[in-house]
């Protein structure tokens, strides 16, 4: 356990350390940082490299078996109306205990956390109902997915533009690494004791559904509370002037989280011991396992949100806030995309899905290209991000086409690219744009006089619909590849058939001139040996040709039929 843990630390470091040399660098640069902002942050990003990797680790240890367990135990009781009333509950617990949800609430001005989390998580609950009727009566992903975006900019024409961006954060941030894993692991437990050919297939998709949930439960609850747009308030950071005070105002926030997290995660700990009690019926030895990955997800998620909610939110505010009061505040856009795309290069997530990308295309895709792909995706996105908040650019004129260009595709690529794609949104919009980049987008467009909910919101969507288009573009590149090799294959066996025809007629001439050779005691031409030698080579190389049955190699033997003839006392072959 303990070399998890390192494992685990060291991922959530790589996470972290990007965007924390870049803001150092900033600090002694073009922005620098009050004593009380610099130090919250560094002591909240020690804080979230130990909080991310203690809850990963239990998610790893603890979510996902229960996922898994729960999931399989459902199916095996073939009651449909179980299956939906526990899918429901699953989906809405476990988006409660979500950490990047609860930092998205924490910006949101206007609604209260609590009704933001609860309406987004109930999103997720009733769209995870959806995926399992989709393995279960193997409904097709893509026509899903085009039915339920069709339906979400339906919905947003009548929605206030206030509630737009936050919507599509919402459906970005859920998707994190508490859901994910529980839904994932849920997802193959359904598909595997359901079985059938396309159980691999019908493991994806679950994801991708529970995002849509709470893009349309966001745009329904905006229409119950006012728009009013204002900006999150953070600690007073200029009455800290020690490492005192820094420390004390953890120390008061550590209780307050300590608490909240409890009380998200207790549900799901209370439905999984009523299963083990009526159904599961785990062996103690397992218990004490997942008990000991729910303590390192209690413990993660306290540390994680301290660290976000006190010193990474201030920085991210402070930063974006100081540099769109520049004059020269167009420097957001570059700065922006080069966060971008540091962040999603060190992003372990990403190298798991691009090692996954590459092993299900043999090779056709590598890692490394996914890894640039979606690296220069994500600058693209944040640098577009930054552009609206310079600009008051309307989000439609970015989710619109974007959405489109992604649906049209899943017409052109392999079911499971879809997919794997539509789940990845999570993957790119890892914890960093939620804790980061939204705060620094806010304080850039607190800067620049723009509206929050409109043109700084939308961060998180941006980013989540890049691996919808970039995935997909690689299935693209892939099925163009299987089709060249295909088309190169198809020559290469006509190519060695004609050839097998023509050297055929040379070995049966040269066959004769050997035993003539023989016969007389003249040399024998070396041409033949050249043939001798080619027929060795198809032997070894185990060519297939028209001549032979399918599945049968060439036989050496019977190439020596065509070399040895027995028919020479004939004159007419001297």
């Amino acid at each position: 356990m303990n070399k998890k843990l390192i494992l685990k630390i060291k991922e959530s470091l790589s996470s972290v350390l990007p965007i924390s040399i870049i803001v150092l660098v900033l600090n002694f640069t073009i922005t620098p940082m009050p004593f009380g902002v610099r130090g919250l942050f560094l002591v909240g990003a020690a804080l979230l490299i130990t909080g991310m990797g203690l809850f990963t680790l239990g998610a790893d240890t603890a979510m996902m078996p229960m996922g898994e367990q729960i999931g399989g135990q459902l199916i095996k009781s073939r009651k449909l109306s179980l299956l939906i009333v526990a899918c429901l509950i699953m989906g809405t617990m476990i988006t409660i205990a979500e950490p990047d949800l609860q930092v998205l609430a924490e910006q949101v001005p206007s609604v209260p956390n609590m009704v933001l989390i609860l309406w987004v998580a109930a999103g997720v609950g009733v769209f995870l109902v959806v995926a399992l009727l989709r393995i279960l009566f193997q409904w097709r992903l893509s026509y899903i997915l085009i039915g339920l975006y069709v339906g979400v900019f339906a919905l947003g024409a009548f929605t206030s533009e206030s509630y737009l961006a936050v919507a599509f954060d919402s459906g970005g941030v859920t998707t994190g690494p508490i859901t994910v894993p529980f839904i994932l692991a849920l997802g193959i437990g359904l598909s595997s004791v359901r079985g059938g050919k396309s159980s691999h297939d019908d493991s994806f998709g679950l994801v991708a559904l529970c995002s849509v949930g709470p893009i349309l439960a966001v745009m329904i609850m905006g229409m119950f509370f006012n728009t009013t747009a204002g900006g999150h308030s953070f600690s007073n950071v200029e009455d800290i002037t020690s490492l005192h005070d820094i420390f004390q105002l953890f120390g008061y926030a550590l209780p307050k989280y300590a608490k909240e997290v409890a009380i998200a995660l207790s549900p799901i700990i209370v439905f999984f011991i009523l299963f083990q009690l009526f159904s599961l019926k785990l062996p103690k030895s397992q218990l004490i396992k997942l008990s000991i990955g729910i303590a390192y997800t209690y413990f993660g998620l306290v540390l994680f949100l301290a660290g976000v909610n006190i010193g990474f939110l201030p920085a991210g505010s402070y930063i974006g806030e100081y540099i769109g009061g520049l004059p020269y505040n167009w420097i957001l856009i570059p700065l922006g995309m080069v966060m971008g795309f540091f962040i999603v290069a060190a992003e372990p997530a990403v190298h798991v899905l691009n090692d996954e990308v590459e092993v299900m295309t043999g090779g056709a895709v590598s890692k490394n290209a996914m890894l640039w792909s979606l690296s220069i995706g994500v600058a693209v996105s944040i640098g577009l991000a930054m552009i609206r908040v310079l600009t008051g650019t309307s989000i439609w004129f970015f989710l619109v086409p974007g959405y489109l260009i992604a649906l049209a595709l899943t017409f052109f690529v392999p079911k499971i690219f879809t997919a794997i794609a539509f789940d990845s949104g999570g993957v790119a919009s890892g914890p960093m744009t939620a804790t980061f980049l939204l705060p620094f987008t806010m304080g850039a467009c607190e800067a620049v006089g723009g509206n929050i909910l409109t043109d700084a919101f939308g961060v998180v969507a941006m980013v989540a619909m890049t691996p919808l288009i970039t995935i997909q573009v690689m299935g693209l590149i892939y099925n163009f590849k299987m089709k060249d090799i295909a088309e190169e294959e198809e020559d290469f066996i006509e190519d060695i058939a004609e050839d097998i025809v023509e050297e055929e007629e040379g070995i049966e001439w040269y066959g004769q001139s050997c035993d003539v050779a023989e016969h007389y005691g003249w040399m024998v031409d070396t041409e033949f040996i050249e043939n001798i030698e080619w027929a060795s080579d198809l032997r070894e190389e185990k060519i297939y040709n028209d001549r032979i049955t399918d599945n049968d190699y060439i036989d050496f033997e019977e190439l020596q039929k065509l070399v040895i003839r027995e028919d020479f006392d004939d004159p007419r072959n001297r």
